[in-house]
């Protein structure tokens, strides 16, 4: 979800950026998983590559885009919008999984009676669409994204089936740290009950409620800021400055007052784990040695074990949309729920389909291997080391040795870090808050697919530059708003009226789309990339050549295919210089001294590699925001 202040303060980069004042020693660095991908990938030859589409504007081609507008204003996508050409053009880039984002039913403004669902309270709802992360239903999916709402979720399973036909796999979130204020299931299973329905209310904390509680107090919803008002101020008969809730929930983000501010979840109320509200733990928790077994030990762990009631209930949600079909999940603020319920949690899913893909939001580095290891999540975002780094360099504000040094220290669990330049909580690339210029982006896209075995994630409009330039009510400019309906204008010229074919881009947007295309498609097939690394980084800024801050080179290989990448960061000017390749890598590919064919898979160019004295030497020639990716020809 779209976070506060409050966390997004969370683990600062800063201190990467502090360049070292001797250049390390090139590190060789196998992936922590050479060649052997986990049960979540093991199929592919390449690298995985998540397109996460934010469901309800993927398919929505109504340019109105009025602030606060409604869905008859501004319109909004439906599943049905996915196509077989939009599924189709969606592969064509290279994609193993497509995260469909917002699908589970949230809280909406809009009037559903008609089908049985309950009026949802404005008040208690961030935009007139409803935030994605307040989920109300967790055994249904959004009316807005149907046809026919009643029919909602057939609907659904049937895009379930069209993506897995065209050889992708389905993710939808889950979000277990929170739900919305108004949950009301209307499609529970048999025997499974909602949300607080057994809980003592009476009490701020029982280890079986599902809820914490303000014993005594009614909530009052936020003191809203002079700039800020209900549906931008429309009128509509719930939006009183009420919401009857007695006693009052802590909220998402544990704010525990009955009135939560303005800056807190206070759409969400905060689920309980069976953690007290001193922090200690009411349940088993795993021994030490458990980081190092795998997800068979950790299912037959809990297998007889008491635990709270919570837990019961996300277990039965994610089993209930395996068996939709569903192919994994995304774990929205995982690191805000205990590891050990994620230990029960994913060892259930992974004895269900060990194949499933699960991936997790966790912002504290400190926390990551406690969550890979002892959570068993496939794969975590690497937002706070990798993408805050690099946005950087992007910005022309920090250096790429950050990256090196990054890359260095996470070696040992790199395959599971999740890279990414743009997703719903961050900053479009071409947004002038960012990068003002979606081409800046191309050097640092070629870096993040390309340097670790980890997935790529790619969001849509992204790769047709995008800016998310307007503000759509409660979202605001720079970041596509995922609150609001409205109309995303480059992704909309890249549908072009259902055809999927971008005839509607400017020749410039249509050149950054087959760029993307031709990447990322290379990396779901290139062996290289699942193989070992070797940054000549250090190498090079060492030799005395132009080679500098503003440029990124590494080696990627195993016994099929031997790559060297190298990216050039400056917008301004062009680079030439001649590239060193150090002897260790030299001998690691039992090369003698001669020349070898260099083919770039990138640019579709061809180069040279001379090897003199066991040393190796490619004269390149980057223009601006250009880079290379360099195969060894046989």
């Amino acid at each position: 979800m779209q976070k506060t202040a409050i966390f997004l303060t969370l683990g600062l980069a800063g201190s990467l950026l502090l360049a070292c004042s001797k250049a390390p020693e090139p590190q060789n660095t196998a992936p922590a998983e050479p060649a052997q991908a986990t049960s979540a990938d093991a199929t592919l030859e390449g690298k995985v590559v998540v397109y996460q589409v934010f469901t309800r504007l993927f398919g929505n081609t109504n340019t109105t885009n009025k602030p606060w507008g409604s869905l008859e204003e501004n319109g909004v996508g439906k599943f049905a919008d996915f196509t077989p050409a939009a599924l189709q053009a969606i592969k064509a880039m290279g994609v193993s999984h497509v995260w469909y984002t917002g699908v589970p039913h949230h809280a909406v403004v809009r009037d559903y009676s008609a089908y049985g669902i309950s009026h949802d309270d404005p008040d208690v709802i961030k935009g007139r669409a409803g935030s994605p992360y307040a989920v109300k239903d967790y055994y249904n999916v959004n009316p807005d994204l149907a046809t026919d709402p009643a029919n909602r979720l057939a609907e659904f399973e049937a895009l379930i089936e069209r993506t897995h036909q065209h050889g992708m796999k389905v993710l939808i979130d889950i979000v277990p740290n929170h739900v919305a204020r108004q949950y009301q299931s209307l499609s529970n299973p048999a025997g499974v009950s909602d949300f607080s329905a057994n809980d003592d209310s009476s009490v701020e904390y029982a280890r079986d409620n599902n809820f914490y509680y303000v014993p005594g107090q009614a909530f009052n919803v936020p003191q809203w800021p002079a700039n800020y008002k209900v549906l931008g101020g429309d009128t509509h008969p719930a939006a009183d400055g009420k919401f009857a809730e007695n006693p009052a929930k802590w909220t998402g983000n544990g704010a525990r007052a009955a009135q939560p501010a303005f800056d807190d979840w206070y759409e969400t109320v905060k689920i309980n784990y069976g953690v007290k509200p001193d922090g200690s733990y009411d349940f088993a928790t795993l021994p030490n040695d458990y980081a190092d077994k795998d997800w068979p030990a950790h299912y037959a762990f809990w297998q007889g074990k008491d635990v709270p009631d919570s837990w019961l209930k996300f277990r039965d949600i994610t089993q209930y949309w395996l068996a939709k079909g569903v192919d994994g999940f995304r774990y929205d603020m995982a690191e805000m729920v205990p590891v050990e319920f994620w230990s029960y949690l994913n060892s259930h899913i992974k004895h269900t389909n060990p194949d499933a893909f699960l991936l997790a939001e966790v912002y504290q580095p400190h926390l990551y291997r406690d969550y890979l290891k002892l959570g068993k999540m496939d794969y975590l975002y690497d937002k706070v080391e990798f993408y805050d780094s690099l946005k950087l360099v992007m910005q022309g504000k920090g250096p790429t040795s950050a990256l090196v040094e990054t890359q260095q220290r996470m070696a040992d669990i790199e395959h599971h870090m999740l890279h990414f330049l743009e997703n719903h909580d961050e900053q479009r690339i071409a947004a002038p808050e960012f990068a003002g210029d979606a081409k800046k982006g191309l050097p640092a896209m070629v870096v993040s697919a390309t340097i670790s075995t980890s997935p790529t994630m790619l969001y849509f409009g992204q790769h047709v530059g995008e800016p998310g330039a307007a503000d759509a009510g409660f979202g605001k400019a720079s970041r596509t708003t995922i609150f609001d309906y409205w109309g995303v204008p480059q992704h909309q010229k890249w549908m072009n009226n259902g055809k999927f074919d971008g005839g509607a881009l400017s020749a410039e947007a249509k050149a950054l789309h087959a760029y993307y295309q031709k990447l990322l498609s290379f990396t779901a097939s290139a062996p290289a990339l699942v193989g070992a690394y070797t940054e000549l980084h250090s190498a090079n800024l060492a030799a005395g050549t132009a080679y500098s801050e503003q440029q990124l080179a590494f080696a990627r290989y195993n016994d099929a295919q031997k790559l060297i990448i190298v990216s050039h960061f400056n917008s301004e000017a062009g680079v030439n210089f001649n590239l060193t390749v150090p002897a260790e890598l030299i001998r690691q590919w039992q090369l003698a001294d001669g020349q070898y064919q260099l083919s770039d898979k990138l640019n579709s160019g061809e180069n040279t590699l001379n090897v003199t004295n066991g040393v190796g030497s490619v004269a390149l020639n980057l223009a601006p925001l250009a880079s290379v990716i360099l195969e060894l020809q046989p």
